[in-house]
């Protein structure tokens, strides 16, 4: 676990979603949602782009900074390469650090956005995610239309982008959420080769990373508004609690999975929730970020999780190692 020297700032977030998102319990706390899953681009990958660059815009139009007063950009997507990142922020012209961590991207790029303020090598920086649906569905497993039937364990790529601008202060006064704590996880690999279930891949690494962190920091569960992993979905988190309950380390009455907070499952069919970059990206920098507002958090521990595959590797027959960091958020 690294604690930070000096706090790391949220001065703004943005969140992007389309029509599944909107309609979802969380549809009211998204900064921008568009009916046209392409957000009015000519492919499924330009229109992930195409959020990405709204997210960013949206962050610094918040923070009433221009993009060139930041002094990179950390992003990564789900797309061979991560495209979306690339064709979305190359107009920005700002140093690009692309990354790749799945779905646990957003933790990986606040936490190392985080350490390069902390370092005093920067003053502000930015981290962008995303996911679409309809990119990865088709990178991942099947045309779209091909009409596949979805497994009960199967997860829905969420159509979302997040983007959050991180900054050093030196005002004592400053009331902004600070990222203080940031932890990154191990590959942990049990096994798992079902690429129609994410979540019994990443919660292994889920719970490792939880459990290392309150054996580290002595904190316990009890000190948090909300712990939340993204994105398990039904299955990951009911795995993680258990593995969790194994140890003596019991989250459940402050624990939820952004997977299963940005849609309800039953009414949209989701089977088991929300998966991708977008999702613990979106519910950050949309819900949470709003909670954080209104004072109603002020202390919150995300732990965004990723499965480590790729198309080649699935094919091949390759268990899915997952991934897990941790990045933690208060509010003074």
């Amino acid at each position: 676990m690294i604690k930070l020297n000096r706090p790391v700032y949220i001065l703004s977030a943005a969140s992007v979603g389309s029509v599944k998102e909107k309609e979802g319990p969380l549809g009211e706390y998204f900064d921008i949602t568009d009916t046209n899953i392409k957000f009015g681009a000519k492919t499924f990958e330009a229109g992930e782009s195409e959020m990405q660059r709204l997210a960013l815009n949206t962050a610094l139009k918040k923070s009433k900074m221009h993009h060139k007063e930041l002094e990179a950009i950390l992003a990564g997507d789900l797309l061979n390469q991560c495209i979306s990142s690339t064709y979305g922020l190359i107009e920005f012209d700002i140093p690009f650090i692309g990354l790749f961590g799945a779905c646990s991207t957003m933790a990986e790029s606040l936490a190392l956005g985080s350490i390069l303020i902390d370092s005093g090598h920067f003053t502000k920086v930015g981290a962008v995610t995303s996911s679409h649906f309809c990119s990865a569905e088709r990178q991942f497993r099947f045309p779209l239309e091909y009409g596949g039937q979805r497994s009960p364990t199967s997860q829905w790529t969420v159509t979302g982008s997040g983007a959050v601008i991180l900054s050093e202060t030196d005002s004592p006064d400053f009331k902004k959420p600070k990222i203080t704590e940031v932890m990154f996880g191990k590959m942990v690999d049990k096994g798992i080769d079902d690429i129609t279930n994410m979540g019994a891949a990443m919660a292994p690494a889920a719970a490792d990373t939880i459990l290392k962190y309150f054996r580290e920091t002595g904190a316990n569960p009890g000190d948090f508004d909300i712990i939340a992993t993204g994105d398990l979905g039904f299955e990951g988190k009911r795995i993680t609690e258990n593995l969790l309950l194994s140890e003596g380390c019991d989250i459940r009455e402050k624990y939820n999975d952004c997977g299963l907070m940005i849609y309800d499952c039953e009414k949209q069919d989701m089977h088991a929730g929300g998966s991708g970059c977008g999702c613990s990206a979106s519910v950050l920098c949309g819900y949470f970020m709003k909670k954080f507002d209104i004072d109603e958090y002020k202390n919150i521990l995300l732990i965004c999780t990723g499965a480590l595959m790729s198309p080649g590797s699935v094919m091949q027959g390759n268990s899915i190692p997952g991934i897990a960091h941790l990045v933690r958020i208060e509010k003074s």
